[in-house]
Order: structure tokens, then sequence, then C-alpha cells
């Protein structure tokens, strides 16, 4: 994770030499995110329509940090973070990926979180939020767990459940199986608290 430490500059963010990867197949979207990081001292940034580019632009190379859209047609910003995590070349599979959606169901919050995402940030992006994450992302003290059923930051969370197909080593560990989304969006407070590591007694 030393692109991650690259970031600070004692206790703020440095992010010139950070490359960003912005992945939304909305113009518009795309354009606000650019705009956003731009704003935060941004110079280096590749900018793609879809998870196909995004996929091209990470076999070349030294991206830092993965910004993508959960929604896209074809492949989406959940399919890129797994192919990330489990195909991409060994010198990528640990990039921080941070999903930004307009859809926060508890169903898709928990896909991203199971697949390996470091974050999942609700739309209309707000410039704050998305900051701050990139402080916690230099402040990361995560390991990354790599096994046959998950590879990304440690997830373990209280009564939340493995990965899809796993048996839990707790007892009360909730079943992780995701159905056709049928719950609210969360709103980012609820987001966080799913996303947020919580000590726990295995």
């Amino acid at each position: 994770m030393a692109s991650l430490r690259r970031m600070l500059d004692g206790d703020k963010l440095k992010l010139e030499g950070i490359h960003f990867l912005l992945v939304d197949d909305n113009p518009h979207a795309l354009d606000i995110m650019a705009q956003v990081v731009l704003g935060f001292g941004v110079r280096n940034m590749t900018k793609v329509d879809g998870a196909a580019a995004a996929r091209h632009a990470i076999l070349r190379g030294g991206i830092d940090i993965v910004l993508t859209d959960g929604q896209m047609p074809g492949e989406n910003g959940y399919q890129l973070t797994e192919w990330i995590r489990r195909e991409a070349p060994e010198s990528a599979r640990y990039v921080p990926i941070v999903i930004i959606t307009g859809h926060t169901p508890q169903s898709d919050v928990t896909l991203g979180r199971d697949l390996g995402a470091n974050f999942t940030i609700a739309k209309p992006l707000v410039p704050r939020v998305l900051l701050q994450r990139l402080f916690w992302l230099s402040h990361e003290d995560r390991q990354f767990v790599q096994s046959d059923a998950y590879m990304g930051p440690d997830r373990r969370f209280r009564r939340l459940g493995p990965p899809v197909g796993t048996e839990g080593r707790r007892s009360g560990d909730l079943k992780g199986e995701v159905g056709e989304a049928s719950q609210p969006n969360l709103s980012q407070a609820e987001i966080d608290a799913l996303m947020k590591p919580a000590k726990v007694v295995l």
C-alpha cells in the first residue's frame, strides 16, 4: 500500500502524484467525478466510459485508485471490482476501489464489500464525503485477505456473514446470499456502518 502512503503529507492529503481511474458510462456523471477530484489537486487521471476500457487502463499499469460507478450496462462496477481483485495483474489487485452509485440497497452495498471494494459512496457525489474516504484510505491499516472465496481488505463485520457460498466460522453469522434488490436505498451513514470494520471475537 505504498501508493496510499504517498497520499499523505503530514496530516494533509497530497494527491498530485496519485493516478486516479474514473469509470462511469454517463458522460455527465464522469465529468462531475473528474471536477471533484481536480478540486482536490489531482492532476493524473484516466477517464473511461465502461468496465472494458477500465480493464485496458489497468492492464497498462500505473493506476493508484479506482473510482467506479456501480450500475453500468454490460459489465458493471461490481463485476469490474471482482475482476480487479481476482484476475488483474498482481500489481493491480491491491488498488483501492471506491464504488460510487445511485442505487444503495443493502444487498448492493454488501455485494460490493464482499467483492473487495474499500468503500461505497451514494450519489449524488458529495466532495466532502469522497475526500473523507480518501483520507481514510491514506490511513488504511486493514490487511488484505486472499482466499478461494475472497480477495480484498479484511471485511470481517459483526454478524453480517461470510462471502457468498462459504460457511461462517461464528455461530451468529448470517447467510451472505444476495437476491434481487427489494430493499430501499441506504443512506450514506447506513452504508458506512456496513463498510466500517468492527472488532469481533473469533
